[in-house]
């Protein structure tokens, strides 16, 4: 039987090793759409990373403000955290350097962190907060 995971459990999963989110925004048209992102968890428990200001996840979050992320683990027992939340978006170089090098070093590793953080760290791009408001945490699915 599936388990719910407390709060502290839940932020160790999503920081655990290099699960993608799969962040779920509505389109203009109302239209879902759902994409994968490389993210980070602040001490807050907000998830951050980055998109293109123009694309379609950006304008939607822009526009819409809301979005949901979901991790999981893809092996049995299977466990899974989806977070919906509003964002909070900031096109600070400095802030969002600092936050896509953190990002980058999860994901690609120390040696590539500062070249990941900079490349995503551009005019153009937006760093995204997003700030939990409801959030599912199940682990232990097929037990």
């Amino acid at each position: 039987m599936a388990r719910r995971m407390d709060e502290s459990e839940a932020r160790q999963f999503l920081s655990r090793g290099t699960r993608t989110g799969k962040l779920a925004v509505t389109r203009r048209d109302g239209a879902p759409m759902v994409v994968p992102v490389w993210f980070v968890v602040d001490d807050d428990g907000s998830l951050l990373f980055t998109t293109w200001k123009g694309s379609v996840k950006g304008r939607a979050l822009a526009r819409d403000g809301r979005a949901s992320l979901c991790v999981d683990m893809q092996e049995p027992p299977y466990a899974y955290v989806r977070v919906d939340g509003r964002v909070h978006l900031s096109e600070d170089l400095d802030e969002m350097r600092a936050w896509a090098t953190r990002i980058g070093e999860r994901y690609m590793g120390a040696d590539r962190a500062e070249e990941f953080g900079a490349r995503n760290a551009v005019t153009g791009e937006m760093l995204v907060r997003l700030r939990p408001e409801h959030v599912v945490a199940q682990d232990d699915i097929t037990a």
